[in-house]
């Protein structure tokens, strides 16, 4: 795989290789500076060796300092341990203790909210320490350091720490990493791994390249899990598998033995290791061979993903990183830190800190979009939720992208799924594609349902076909539903263009079809006859414009007379000439009236009342001879009481009708008192009207009236019903004048209150105001000396010297100003002079 650069740029004093072409496959990590504080101390220090927890870093450099470090990188702990190199920082798993060791003998292992602990001096450099994983529980205060010898320190019960010697004789030892009760050492010879629970060495893993000087190419150790131990050295990586003995075999052998389960070799050095998942995440130390030259040169470190098989391993990612100063470093001053709480790898050197991390979804949908697959992005958007956000943003690229290649028809077509429901980004998509001169591109594609955008939108891109494409411009008008744009601009628009081309068949057709959506027929019917529109009286159906075309006849006839008349004959009931000449102007057909009485009183009784109401030319008398001839007593009453007959109307009624109720609404209509007695006369002697009456008449006769007039013992239906409704409305009409008594007075109560607290108010005075008698600053200009100001709530203000004599009331004094203004004309004047 050919060398990237992941998001790690030279520093200013490297001298990087000439570029290279970045892989089209997708990287699988993502990598940043360690930086903030960490910067600042390695322009001054360098790192020599670093531990991760997954709530903070501990951070140890070559002039002995330790820092404690948040995962940005900023300080939050220092501590001067030694004034040379610090070799190896340990930490229990609740990162609550914490093991030093340095260059000069130093051992320091204490709390990081307490000092107290092991402090000691070795006269010999300790080039290791590991702190029990469960440090911080009592029974376990446990810690291993290694020089030329491995040391176990246990704290007893009388809080003395005691000393055990578990390996040396093999040269100084170079890693421990302790896993539960397993313990893990290199040295010169190989790694060994001691069992602290059963106090037995239950392996020896020798090294294998041997040519290789440990202490230029040490060993990485690291704990997958705590039964799998993971061993690189050199070009040689083991993983080893930690397993039980069977009880069965023999009893002097250690009850726990390791198993290699894969072996592999690498074509790099290795720096150090750590676990993702089934895979290995693998730094290297790169040495190659210069052009031309005997001499080796240093490369970029190698941070690759690696599937270990059993003797070979599957290369799934290699990346070569730009870390400051890598010409001048080794491969001991390489290694790698992992977080067991999260997938991130510390890759740390003398001078640099770099962070690599597993790319998630948002790393992948950018490096799609970097690569302009952009039709992948969207899908991985669509597919995590937590993108949907970066859907548009991702879908707006992609837009962008087919834009500038020229194919708009793709980009308006991916406008319908990326823009979706958001009406203010199509608009801005609109205006940009008429910015570009493609706004035909875009209109197929418009939302055109529930939701709309702005009737302008569509009225421009109309406009924009009508310049150009006549025929465009119809096939949107058939297509869009009328109501997304203003048809009345449209259809001026149209008219317009039609002055310069009065005959163009295209647009008479549309303008036909917008006078269609717009229901104003008979221009229609005028374009589809002036154009001898084959289909123009199955339009006339389609639509049931038979109102429209009573003054088109003539038209009609000229373009098919046979169809015409067919039409004409077949639908009679449906044209009506004289009645829609009435509807429009009462006065125009004055003539026809007498005549329409007849046609009315024959074909369409309904209308001849209105009819009879509404014109003011009809004979009475003729009207009256013809509607009694035909015994229509609704039309009879209505004349009679036109003609001044009101008596022999409300007789009609009553007699012919025997409906009280119509001659209650008869009498109400005249509001006639000589009315109401000849309806109480007559309803005297037949009870249902006198039910009728009593239920009705309150609000316009003394109910009394008619009591007094109704014989004793007459049998009436439902008299107490009528009683009780009768005292019910009187009722009701106390309860209400009650109520608009009591909301009177709580109305004046409020604005009462109101005005009170109005009048509380205080009222600002300053030096501009004036005195309202004399026109004097209201404020002396020395306002040390007594003075008095009268303020009245109108506002006007007075000396008090200038008000003129208290009024009528004592103790009371009243705005001279307005007084005169209820007074009168010059009466606020003559006050004063007073």
């Amino acid at each position: 795989m050919a060398e990237v650069e992941k998001e790690i740029k030279p520093s200013d004093d490297s001298t990087d290789d000439s570029e290279e072409e970045e892989s089209e496959e997708e990287p699988k990590l993502k990598y940043e500076r360690l930086a903030n504080g960490v910067t600042e101390i390695l322009q001054k220090d360098a790192a020599s060796c670093m531990t991760v927890h997954d709530k903070f870093l501990a951070l140890g450099t070559h002039f002995g300092k330790v820092y404690l470090l948040d995962v940005q990188g900023n300080v939050t702990q220092k501590f001067e341990i030694s004034s040379v190199k610090i070799n190896q920082i340990s930490l229990d798993e609740g990162g609550e203790h914490v093991g030093i060791c340095s260059e000069d003998g130093k051992v320091q292992v204490f709390g990081l909210y307490t000092r107290e602990g092991f402090h000691e001096h070795f006269d010999c450099p300790v080039k290791v320490v590991a702190l029990h994983p469960q440090f911080s529980r009592s029974n376990n205060k446990q810690f291993v350091t290694g020089g030329n010898k491995l040391l176990l320190y246990e704290r007893n019960w009388l809080n003395r720490w005691k000393m055990v010697t578990l390996h040396e004789g093999e040269g100084t030892i170079t890693k421990v990493k302790w896993r539960a009760n397993l313990i893990a050492w290199s040295n010169a010879v190989g790694v060994k791994i001691y069992d602290i629970s059963t106090k037995q060495r239950i392996t020896n893993v020798l090294r294998d390249n041997t040519s290789l000087r440990p202490d230029m190419y040490p060993c990485s150790l690291c704990w997958k899990d705590s039964a799998t131990l993971i061993i690189g050295w050199g070009t040689s990586v083991k993983i080893c598998a930690v397993k039980e003995r069977d009880p069965t075999e023999l009893r002097d052998l250690p009850s726990r033995y390791v198993e290699i389960v894969s072996a592999f070799d690498t074509e790099f050095y290795i720096c150090g290791l750590a676990p993702l998942a089934d895979q290995l995440v693998v730094l290297y130390y790169v040495k190659e061979n210069a052009d031309q030259m005997e001499e080796e040169i240093r490369a970029r470190p190698r941070l690759d993903i690696v599937q270990p098989l059993p003797e070979v391993c599957e290369e799934i990612s290699s990346d070569a990183l730009t870390v400051r100063h890598f010409q001048q470093n080794e491969c001991r001053d390489y290694c790698l830190e992992h977080s067991e709480g999260e997938p991130l790898f510390y890759i740390i050197s003398p001078k640099d800190i770099v962070v690599a991390k597993e790319r998630d979804q948002d790393d992948h949908i950018d490096w799609l979009l970097d690569k302009k697959k952009y039709e992948e992005a969207l899908m991985a958007a669509e597919i995590s939720f937590k993108n949907i956000k970066r859907h548009d943003k991702i879908g707006m690229a992609y837009i962008n992208h087919l834009v500038e290649k020229g194919d708009y028809d793709a980009a308006a077509r991916k406008c319908q799924k990326v823009l979706g429901k958001n009406m203010e980004l199509w608009e801005n998509e609109v205006y940009r594609f008429k910015t570009i001169g493609q706004l035909k591109a875009i209109s197929q594609y418009l939302p055109r349902g529930d939701l709309r955008l702005r009737p302008a939108i569509y009225e421009m891109i109309l406009h924009e076909f009508l310049k150009s494409d006549f025929e465009g411009f119809a096939m949107l008008i058939r297509e869009w539903p009328g109501e997304l744009y203003n048809n009345m601009t449209i259809v001026q628009a149209v008219n317009d263009h039609l002055k310069k081309d009065p005959a163009n068949h295209t647009l008479l057709t549309t303008l036909a079809e917008l006078y269609t959506y717009d229901q104003r027929y008979d221009k229609a019917l005028e374009i589809y006859l002036r154009l001898r529109h084959k289909d123009v009286y199955q339009l006339i159906h389609k639509h049931n414009l038979f109102s429209s075309i009573e003054d088109k006849i003539v038209l009609l006839m000229d373009f098919d007379k046979e169809k015409a008349v067919d039409m004409l004959l077949d639908n009679e009931d449906k044209i009506s000439y004289l009645h829609k000449l009435f509807k429009r102007d009462h006065h125009k057909g004055q003539k026809y009236h007498e005549r329409q009485i007849s046609l009315y009183a024959e074909y369409d009784r309904p209308n001849l009342l209105p009819f009879l109401r509404e014109s003011t030319h009809c004979p009475l008398e003729k009207a009256l001879e013809i509607c009694q001839q035909r015994n229509f007593v609704e039309e009879t009453v209505f004349l009679l009481s036109r003609m001044g007959n009101c008596r022999r109307a409300l007789q009609m009624v009553m007699e012919e009708l025997g409906d009280v109720d119509k001659a209650i609404e008869f009498a109400k209509d005249q509001d006639d008192a000589e009315l109401w007695e000849d309806l109480i006369s007559y309803s005297i002697d037949k009870p249902p009207f006198i039910t009728g009456l009593l239920n009705n008449i309150g609000t316009h006769v003394d109910p009394i009236l008619l009591i007094c007039h109704i014989k004793e013992g007459m049998e009436i239906p439902n008299l107490r019903d009528s009683l009780v409704k009768i005292l019910q409305d009187y009722n009701l009409q106390i309860l209400l004048r009650e109520g608009c008594k009591k909301i009177l007075v709580a109305d004046s109560l409020s604005l009462l209150k109101k005005m009170h607290r109005t009048q509380m108010r205080g009222i600002q005075v300053d030096e501009e105001n004036i005195c309202e008698a004399c026109h004097a600053p209201i404020l002396p200009s020395d306002t040390a000396k007594v003075f008095s100001v009268v303020v009245f709530h109108c506002r006007h203000m007075f000396h008090k010297e200038c008000l003129p004599s208290p009024g009528m009331v004592p103790g009371v004094q009243f705005c001279n100003i307005c007084s005169s203004k209820r007074r009168g004309p010059g009466s606020g004047i003559l006050e004063m002079k007073k």
